[in-house]
Parts: structure tokens; C-alpha cells; sequence
């Protein structure tokens, strides 16, 4: 759950090589930024504004020319209007600069050029008629009104159109069949002319979204409670469901299709209306689960079905599309006979709608890829990701060669930054930002993640990095060691994965004389060498933290300090902060001290030498194998303290549990990377060991020993982190779901869950197996754990953090990475009387929290998208890959399973099983069961039965899918052994 400072190193293999060049990207321009109406936790300046409201973009109308053609009516002109423009103002630019953009460029190049035509019609002006023109104008609306009466006989039935949220009848022909009266001259020109009207009209399409509430009247809903407040979660499988978490935390709050979200992204901050109880959401129990799967195939295929419906006809309007998408959105609702005001408050979900957009988390930005539609002034970009909207993008935005070449451009990775979405438009409008390369490529795939999900990897700018110590080497002034406790002689050293090259944390133990010990934790001084609002603290906030991908690391700060001045490098002097205690040897407190201090470690050691020394313990270890050792320390002495260490660190984590900490330990992958070409070669699961527990027990008992030292001097500025309670209402389902199982779950408590898991695990493999996918499944209910200023919160019981059970936490001993720990270390050195004086205020450290909390779930998110990427490509260049997995989950028509010996999720589809002959689902009480029925083989094998339930053991292949980085479990027919 809560991580203690240190990466995994499953997630930090790096190539020695990657890591010392950060490819060049996208940086980003800020402007300012306002709180909404209720504050706003976050300092991200980079979106304007959420509650400016609409402007109208008027433009000139022109008048009809007053000659006729003799057999048939001149159509009539019609105005011409701008979409209002959306709340939240819009960025777009280069990669390297984002600007705010005018109006569509497309709406401006489109209105200029009907100016244009109309102008050559219009007779002279009279300039003594001009204080008459009203009146001239009134004459001219009864004129057409004649015209549109004795063209009546010969249009379709008008179309109800929405301009500027008033509505307007027109009567725009969609096709005129009285062929018989028109020439085939006046024929053809009047199909140009219906086909000019059908273009011009497309600006006066029927409104799709309402427009957004004013910031006034949203703060009055919030403080009467009328409106909520929340972060939009848009499902990545089913795109039209979205949800906000309840604040009474009850079930989620449903935001059922595109029209409900009103043009908000996953991650935006928003404030929602409840619907009318009779529109909200029946659970009908084992029909809806039933019926999710169905559901999820066909959300999955409707975005390609509508693109090609809109499209693939010169005439369709997209107000067509819209009610095709209403349509969609109406089949995926509960059956017309669930009834919400006949169900019980269990079985029903409330409903909302967005009316107001708080904040713009989404960066807007997105990959995906680019498709040219005949015969119109744009193309479409289709995003990776399902739950950004397809965006028209400008021809003139696109490669030049793209409209006579579009094929050559299928397989291309572009970034699309989009900058407005029109109130009466499914569809948003954007700018192409920049070409990435080919699909399925790791470094173009990497850099549209990154992009993204507004992860600076550009290089530092010169501002910052004259920000640096310029002297080399540096050493530290004789004035700054008087003022730090000299720790040089001691026998210190780190562990750490074996290519890490950023070391903020190092350790020592030695015994004392009355059987005690002195351990120390000593953490790089990283607050030393930035000044607080300087260029390079700027930007070190702005990123907040390193994100480390499967390749390379995206640092927080210049390599000259991540590796070399603040890294705890062996036998070389280094500024720190130390907390040292006094112990016992079974991990009693005694005493504590914290300072600032200099050290000089003895060796570096990797996870896998310590580990090496915990099983072996009487081994007697030579030079040759460990990293080189300073002179003044043997070996001797460093393996005893490592023992020493590993032995308290067993006290601590025994005590932890006892008093009802919890640990998820979630299966993660890690690879072995070719030198030369980058590729992956190979991939295992991640073993978490002795060694990794020792690091990790020694960094929670000093982020807990400074959270408490912050708190105390600063009680309305101290910046600690807490996690809450899990979601109530999916723990008492799975609860409810194990019982039903037969398996024995205490959920009552975090202690009580851990217990639970722990009992689960047996000396066999399936005991194994087992646990690791409740593991997963008890994920899901947890929250994420926050950063959070103290002043905010007037209860101290939400300072908890639930996984920990401790009353307080922070984050102080991974500065290098983590912006939050530098906070911390001012606040600290304040706190001891040995730092400047910290200029921040109670609103300042929250805004910081919040915008951690942002960046941090951001680079969890890259870093998961990076090892799915690198195993997409070991599939495709590997597979097919063969493994063992058990069910986590069913579904009438499909079921879930954990792929053992890579750790990874995939869903399986009964009716894409080849040679399967039937399949039934069914449940005994609440049990889920599905009965496979194989068909006979080619081996002359005859039927086979195949029973799956939950934590069923069956044998899947990974095979590479169409498209790149695409794979699918195939589930594998059993031996008769099997079955």
C-alpha cells in the first residue's frame, strides 16, 4: 500500500546508458490560474479559468441578391454563426509553446469565404436608405416568409435546429425529389446549392450540451448542498460511464453518456446535478452484472460505427450522428420494465449531469492517430485513449502531403492538443501538436504517454541550471560543517537496486555497549542546494516528482544533482538530514536525535548483496564480492550491521502488523533490456524480499519520527500524508463475495484484512496463487494516500493513514524524487533551529500538496502504461507466451484471470474461444459457475467438460492481437486429465 520512500526495483531497471540523456519533448507555457468557487487544491496554472462564461462570436449576415432565375427559386442565404466559445478558455501551440488560441480557424476560413461569394450579389448601397435599414430589414424577413410558403410544396419537412440555445425553425431541403420541374441545368445547380446550404447549416446544428452554470450560482448549490462536487472517473472499457464519488460515501454517483459529462475529461474537477430520481440507475443484481458484459463489447465498438456513420455520406449532418448516439446510449440503459421508483435505495444508483467544470485536470492533450475524410476542410483524429473524444483537426495542422498520401500516415503516432468543443458537437476541435513516429514503437509510444499525461521531459533550461553550484568538483564550505553533526567515521552505506544512480538514503547500526544500538537514518540534504523560490525550485515543484519508466527516468532535477551532489555516492562527502535512535534489539525506542549532517559512505550495496548476507549469515564475504569498501571499515564490519539491521527491521515489521498495519504486495513485472537495441529480452515477476523489507521498515520509522516532529512545531503547516478508509460499499460486497465462496475474509479492519491474507497463504501453489489475486481484488476498494496541510483539516482523525494505522506520516527520505520531502525538510530544519525561515502560507503548502497528489497519480499511471507497453512488445516479439492463471472474476458471458507467471490481468470471451461448443452461465445462491463444452479435437480426443469458477487454475497463451502493442489471452482446451 504505502510506499516508503524507495522505488521498487522492479520498476527502477534502467540501462546505464538511457539514463544518462533525457530525450527532448514537449515543456509548457503556465498561465495563470483561479480557484473555483469552492478553492481549488492545486497550484497548476496551465489551464485557464473552468467558469468563464460563453462568448458569442458575432458575425456579419448577408442579404440575398433580388434576381430569380425564371424556373426555379434561388434558395435564400442563410446567416452565419460562430459556436460560442467553451468555458475553460482553450491552449493550444507548439510543442515547445502553448498560446490561447482565436476561434476555429476553420469557422473563420469558412465564414470568409461564403463573405466572399454572397458579397458579389448584393446590389450597391444606398447610403440615404441606411437610417431606414430596420424597416428595410423587416421588409425583407415578410419577403422571404412569402418565399418559404411557396417553396413549400417542393422541400421536405423542416428540421428543428438549436442557434445560440434558442431554438429555430428552418426549412433546409435534405433532398429535393421534383426532378420533373427543374431543367436538368437548374437541377444540377440547385444540388450545388442544397449541397452549399447542407455546409453553411452545419453551424446551426441543434445544441448537445447546456451551457455551464455561472461561479456564483454553483457556490450557492454547493452551500445549500443542491450540487456536488468531485473528480470525474470516466470507465476506460465503457466510455460512456462516468462516475464522482458520493461525499456521504455511498455508492458512486452515475454519469450516464457523453451529454451528462457536458464535455468534461477523465480527472477534471467538477460540480454535478443529481437527476430526477426517476431517471436514476437500477441495479437489477444478477440481470445487470449479466448484462455488463454485453454492454462492454458493444461500447467498445461504437466508436468506429459512428465515425464511419457520419462520414461516409457527403450529406450527414451531425445532428444525425447525435441521435444515433442517443440511441446507443438508450440500449445500453436498465430495461424499460426496472422502474427507479420501485426499487429499494440498495438496488438504485443516483444520476447526474456536469454543470460546471472546476478545474481541467486532463492536459487535453492525447495520442492517437489521424484519418482523412474526402471532400472537407479536416481530418479526424481518433485518441488511444476511448474516453477523450475524436477531434476534427485542420488540414492545413497536418502534413503537407497527408490529403494525397492519407495511407502513409495510417500507422503514425501524432499528439493532439484539443483546444475548444463546440456546445452542438459531439466532436472537439484541436490542433495537431506533433508527429511521434510509427505505432508500436517504444520510444514514439513512450514520448504520447509522457505527453499525455503532462509529464515535462524536456530538457532544463539554462535559468535553472545557473542555479547550480558551478565550481567542480564542489566540496563543502568549511562554515556549513561547524553547523552539521560530522558523521563521517561512521560506518554508513546504502542498499539500493543495482543500476540506481540517484542515492538519497543511507543507513548504519552499531551496537553499543549496554546490548543496544544506534541506528541511523540519513537522508540526502537536497533543500541545501535549492533555494526556495528560486528558477530551479519553480521547476522542481512544477514536476513534483521523477517518473520511472521501464528504460529510462524522468528526473525531477538536473542530473547534477540527482547524481552527483545530493547522491549519497560511496566515499565521498555529502550533506544530510540524520534521525538517529537508540534501540533495543527488539526495536524499542530509547532515544532519537534529528540534524543536519555530513557523511561519507563506506560502499554501495545492491539489494541483492544484502540479501546475499541475510541467508548466508555466517559466510565470510571477500572484497571481490561487493563493491569496492572504504579502508576504514572491513567487510566484517558492514555484513554484521546489515545483520543487525535485518533483525530489528523483523522486530518493527512484527510489531507493525501486530498493532494493524497492512501490506498489498501486488504482483509486478520487471525486465531485462537488450544493451544495444533497448528491447526487451526477458521478463519476471519481481521478488520482494529481506533486504527490500529491512530498507523499507527503517524509512517508515523515520518519515513517522519527522511527521511527528513537523506537526508539533508547525500544527497548521505541516504537510503529511494520509490515507482513508477503503470504499465502504465495494468492501462489503467483496465480503459478501467471499462468503458466498467459502473463503474465510475478516474486511472489519486493516489489521483484520492482513491477517486474513496472511492465513491465506499455504505452503502449495495454489495457496500461492490464491492470495495473489485477492491481493488484487482487495486493491480495488482501497484509496490512494494523499498529501495533505494540516490547517485544512480540523479533525485530527483524518490525519490517519489506514494501511500504516499510524496517527501521523509524511514523506521525508526520498528528496531526490519527490517534491513533498523537500517541504518537509524545510519545515524540519525550521522545526530544529538549523534553516532559513520557510515563506509559505497554510494555502500555499495545500495548493503544493494537492498538485503532488496530481503528479503523483500521473507518473503511477506512465509507469504502468510503461511495463504494458515493454510486455506488448515481448509478446509480439516473444510469444505466444503459455502460463497458468486462475479466475478473478466472471461475467455471463466472459471471465477474468491473473496470469500467473507475468502478474498481468486479461479478460477472456467465451464466444472468441476457438473449438468451444457451448458455454452456460449460471450461479448457485450467489456463486458464479460457467460450463465449457470443448468439441471434439483433431486428435481424436472426443468432447471435454470444462467446469470454471472463481480461483479456478487454467492454462492461457498470450498472443500478439491486430494492431500494435495488442495481446490476448486464449484460453487453452484442457487434457481429459484437466477437466
Amino acid at each position: 500500500m504505502e510506499s516508503s520512500g524507495k522505488p521498487s526495483e522492479a520498476t527502477e531497471k534502467k540501462q546505464g546508458q538511457n539514463r544518462s540523456r533525457t530525450p527532448k519533448g514537449a515543456g509548457t507555457q503556465s498561465t495563470p490560474q483561479q480557484n473555483g468557487p469552492s478553492g481549488s487544491d492545486t497550484v497548476d496554472k496551465k489551464h485557464p479559468e473552468a467558469d468563464v462564461k460563453p462568448r458569442r462570436q458575432d458575425q456579419k449576415t448577408t442579404s440575398e441578391s433580388e434576381t430569380q432565375q425564371a424556373d426555379t427559386t434561388k434558395r435564400r442565404r442563410h446567416k452565419h454563426h460562430r459556436n460560442k466559445q467553451a468555458p475553460g478558455g482553450a491552449e493550444t501551440g507548439t510543442a515547445d509553446h502553448l498560446t490561447h488560441t482565436a476561434p476555429s480557424q476553420h469557422q473563420k476560413k469558412h465564414s470568409r469565404k461564403h463573405l466572399k461569394s454572397d458579397a458579389t450579389a448584393l446590389p450597391p448601397v444606398d447610403d440615404s436608405t441606411a437610417p431606414d435599414d430596420e424597416g428595410g430589414e423587416k421588409q425583407k424577413r415578410k419577403k422571404k416568409k412569402k418565399q418559404k410558403k411557396s417553396r413549400g410544396n417542393t422541400e421536405d419537412k423542416p428540421v428543428n435546429t438549436v442557434e445560440s440555445g434558442a431554438m429555430e425553425k428552418t426549412n433546409t431541403p435534405l433532398k429535393n425529389t421534383n426532378t420533373q420541374a427543374e431543367s436538368p441545368s437548374t437541377a444540377g445547380q440547385t444540388d450545388r446549392t442544397d449541397r452549399e446550404n447542407s455546409r453553411r447549416n452545419r453551424g446551426r446544428k441543434r445544441r448537445l450540451y447546456e451551457d455551464y452554470m455561472s461561479s456564483k450560482d454553483v457556490s450557492d448549490g454547493l452551500k445549500r448542498g443542491q450540487l456536488i462536487q468531485g473528480v470525474l472517473r470516466i470507465n476506460p472499457k465503457k466510455y460512456h460511464e462516468a462516475f464522482i464519488p458520493s461525499p456521504d460515501g455511498s455508492a458512486d454517483i452515475f454519469l450516464d453518456g457523453m451529454v451528462a459529462r457536458n464535455r468534461a475529461l477523465n480527472g477534471d474537477v467538477v460540480v454535478v446535478k443529481l437527476l430526477p430520481p426517476d431517471q436514476w440507475k437500477v441495479l437489477n443484481g444478477d440481470e445487470s452484472e449479466q448484462m455488463s458484459a454485453e454492454k462492454e463489447r458493444r461500447s467498445e465498438s461504437m466508436p468506429d460505427v459512428i465515425v464511419e456513420a457520419q462520414y461516409d455520406e457527403e450529406e450527414e449532418e451531425e445532428e444525425e450522428l447525435s441521435k444515433k448516439m442517443e440511441a446507443v446510449t438508450l440500449q445500453n440503459k436498465a430495461p424499460p420494465t426496472a422502474d427507479p421508483r420501485n426499487a429499494s435505495d440498495r438496488n438504485v444508483q443516483r444520476t447526474a449531469k456536469v454543470v460546471y467544470i472546476v478545474e481541467q485536470k486532463h492536459s487535453r492533450a492525447v495520442s492517437g492517430f489521424i484519418k482523412f475524410i474526402p471532400d472537407k476542410p479536416f481530418a479526424l483524429f481518433s485518441p488511444s485513449d476511448h474516453r477523450v473524444p475524436r477531434v476534427n483537426v485542420q488540414l492545413s495542422g497536418c502534413p503537407a502531403d497527408f490529403p494525397s498520401r492519407p495511407n502513409d500516415y495510417s500507422n503514425t503516432i501524432f499528439i493532439c492538443r484539443i483546444t475548444h468543443w463546440p456546445p452542438d458537437s459531439l466532436f472537439a476541435q484541436g490542433q495537431l501538436m506533433k508527429s511521434l513516429g510509427q505505432a508500436g514503437v517504444i520510444e514514439p509510444e513512450t514520448d504520447g504517454m509522457l505527453m499525455e499525461y503532462d509529464v515535462d521531459f524536456s530538457e532544463f533550461t539554462d535559468e535553472v541550471l545557473a542555479c547550480l553550484p558551478q565550481g567542480r568538483p564542489w566540496t563543502i564550505p568549511p562554515d556549513e560543517m561547524k553547523r552539521r553533526r560530522d558523521l563521517r567515521k561512521e560506518c554508513i552505506f546504502t542498499i539500493d537496486p543495482a543500476t540506481a544512480r540517484d542515492l538519497d538514503d543511507a543507513l548504519s547500526c552499531k551496537q553499543l555497549p549496554d546490548g543496544n544500538f544506534e541506528v541511523g537514518v540519513h537522508i540526502a540534504d537536497v533543500s541545501y542546494f535549492i533555494e526556495e523560490g528560486s528558477a530551479l525550485d519553480y521547476t522542481a515543484s512544477r514536476r513534483a516528482t521523477s517518473v520511472y519508466l521501464i528504460q529510462k527516468v524522468i528526473p525531477m532535477l538536473p542530473r547534477l544533482l540527482c547524481e552527483e551532489l545530493c547522491s549519497l555516492n560511496p566515499q565521498t562527502d555529502r550533506l544530510t538530514f540524520s534521525v538517529i535512535w537508540t534501540l533495543s534489539p527488539e526495536g524499542k525506542i530509547l532515544s532519537e536525535w534529528m540534524g543536519r549532517s555530513v557523511i561519507r559512505s563506506c560502499v554501495k550495496l545492491s539489494y541483492d548483496h544484502a540479501q546475499s548476507m541475510i541467508d548466508s549469515p555466517s559466510s565470510e564475504f571477500g572484497a571481490e564480492e561487493l563493491p569496492p569498501v572504504s579502508p576504514e571499515h572491513s567487510v566484517h564490519t558492514i555484513v554484521q550491521a546489515v545483520l543487525h539491521l535485518h533483525t530489528i527491521a523483523t522486530h518493527l515489521r512484527a510489531q507493525r502488523f501486530r498493532g494493524g498495519a497492512l501490506r498489498l504486495d501486488q504482483m509486478k513485472l520487471a525486465f531485462t533490456l537488450d544493451s544495444g537495441s533497448g528491447m526487451p529480452q526477458g521478463c519476471y515477476v519481481y521478488q520482494y524480499r529481506d533486504s527490500n523489507k529491512l530498507v523499507e521498515e527503517f524509512m517508515l520509522l523515520a518519515n513517522m519520527a519527522v511527521a511527528h516532529q513537523i506537526y508539533r512545531s508547525y500544527p497548521e503547516l505541516a504537510l503529511l500524508r494520509r490515507h482513508a478508509h477503503p470504499q465502504s460499499r465495494l468492501m462489503k460486497a467483496l465480503q459478501e463475495q467471499c462468503d458466498h465462496i467459502g473463503l474465510n475474509m475478516d474486511m472489519s479492519s486493516a489489521g483484520a484484512l492482513h491477517r486474513s491474507l496472511e492465513e491465506a497463504v499455504g505452503d502449495d501453489e495454489y495457496s500461492t496463487a490464491r492470495k495473489a489475486v485477492l491481493t488484487h481484488l482487495c486493491a480495488r476498494p482501497m484509496q490512494m494516500a494523499v498529501y495533505f496541510c494540516t490547517g485544512v483539516l480540523q479533525d485530527e482523525k483524518l490525519f490517519h493513514h489506514y494501511a500504516l494505522n499510524v496517527p501521523l506520516y509524511t514523506h521525508f527520505t526520498s528528496p531526490i524524487r519527490r517534491y513533498a520531502d523537500i517541504i518537509v525538510h524545510r519545515l524540519l530544519a525550521v522545526s530544529l533551529n538549523c534553516g532559513p525561515r520557510v515563506h509559505v502560507t497554510q494555502d500555499e503548502v495545500q495548493k503544493q500538496a494537492s498538485h503532488c497528489n496530481d503528479k503523483k497519480m500521473a507518473s503511477k499511471r506512465v509507469q504502468e502504461m510503461s511495463t504494458e507497453l515493454f510486455f506488448s512488445v515481448f509478446v509480439r516479439e516473444c510469444g505466444p507466451l503459455d502460463s497458468q492463471a486462475m479466475v478473478m472474476g466472471m461475467l455471463d458471458k466472459s471471465f477474468d484471470v491473473l496470469v500467473l507467471q507475468y502478474g498481468v490481468q486479461k479478460r477472456i470471451y467465451c464466444n472468441a474461444i476457438e473449438g468451444l461448443q457451448s458455454f452456460n452461465f449460471r450461479k448457485i445462491g450467489k456463486r458464479p459457475e460457467m460450463t465449457l463444452v470443448w468439441n471434439p479435437n483433431e486428435l481424436g480426443e472426443g468432447t471435454v467438460t470444462q467446469e470454471i469458477s472463481l480461483f479456478s487454475v487454467v492454462d492461457v497463451r498470450l498472443t500478439a492481437a491486430e494492431g500494435p502493442l495488442k495481446y490476448t489471452a486464449v484460453l487453452m482446451r484442457p487434457t481429459l486429465t484437466q477437466s
